[in-house]
Formats: C-alpha cells, sequence, structure tokens
C-alpha cells in the first residue's frame, strides 16, 4: 500500500510540473516560420523605437523568425538596407498563462548561437493574440512618465 502511495504522488508532481495542456497546444501553433509584418504603438506620433536593445523599428519590420518551442529558443534575421543580416538568437521563458485564453507573458532574452546571453538581459513580452496564421505580441514601456504600448503583429509563412 506504502508503494502505491509513493507512486500516486510521484506521478501527480510530475504531471503538475508539466507544461499545462493550454501552453502546448499554443507552443504549438508557434513552432515554425513567422514574418514580423508590422510594428504599431498605443502612441500618436513618430517615434524612434530600438527593439530588444538591438535595432530601429524599421530593421524589425519584415524580419524572419524561426520559434523552436520544445527547448524554448529561436532566431530571427532583421531586414532592410541599413539593417545587419546577421541571425540573431534568443531563449524564451514563458509565466503567468491565462489557462482560459492561452495566451501568456514571458521573457525573451537575446543569447548567442550557443544559448549564452552576453549581457543577462531579457525582455518581458505579452502574447497578446494567436491563430495558426497570426500572432501579436505586446510591450510596454515608458514614454515621458507614461505607459506606451509596443504591438508586434506577425504573420505565419
Amino acid at each position: 500500500m506504502k508503494k502505491i502511495a509513493i507512486l500516486c504522488l510521484t506521478f501527480c508532481f510530475l504531471v503538475s510540473c508539466g507544461a499545462s495542456k493550454t501552453v502546448r497546444e499554443s507552443k504549438k501553433t508557434i513552432k515554425g516560420d513567422w514574418t514580423l509584418s508590422s510594428i504599431t504603438t498605443s502612441a500618436i506620433g513618430d517615434f524612434k523605437i530600438t527593439l530588444l536593445n538591438d535595432a530601429d523599428k524599421a530593421c524589425f519590420e519584415n524580419s524572419t523568425w524561426q520559434f523552436i518551442p520544445n527547448n524554448n529558443t529561436g532566431t530571427y534575421t532583421l531586414s532592410g538596407l541599413d539593417c545587419s543580416a546577421e541571425q540573431r538568437y534568443f531563449v524564451f521563458t514563458i509565466d503567468e498563462v491565462d489557462e482560459t485564453t492561452g495566451l501568456y507573458n514571458f521573457l525573451l532574452k537575446p543569447t548567442n548561437e550557443k544559448g549564452k546571453s552576453e549581457t543577462d538581459v531579457g525582455f518581458r513580452l505579452k502574447l497578446s493574440s494567436l491563430s495558426d496564421t497570426m500572432m501579436q505580441w505586446q510591450q510596454v514601456v515608458n514614454l515621458d512618465g507614461k505607459p506606451m504600448t509596443i504591438n508586434m503583429n506577425f504573420t505565419k509563412l
């Protein structure tokens, strides 16, 4: 009887530590290649926006992204005439899951090819919309002491 109780407790522990079904389903949807088709803001006006401490917003528009959710990694390549076309790497960590929508907040951390972060700086983002063909991320930043939302709109390739 004691062995059965230990086996049941072990099983319950393993099940509770795994990703929720909602997160697993959204990871299946995210997996693959995407284009960051447009970037908009909640503020009115034209602002110089640098994303991920990397490049100007114009370099990120039409950039290509690959997500590998089984190990929470990915790559992106910027586009544009004055933009470095060198492939960039990142890891992401999911937290604060809304089980009813499958949407969540996550931390995206740029890394080198081996998955190591040189600065240990990450960016808190929100997966605000997800379908088989479209995805939207949101990042809230401060502009003159007031919150501004940056919307990053992706299209699946």
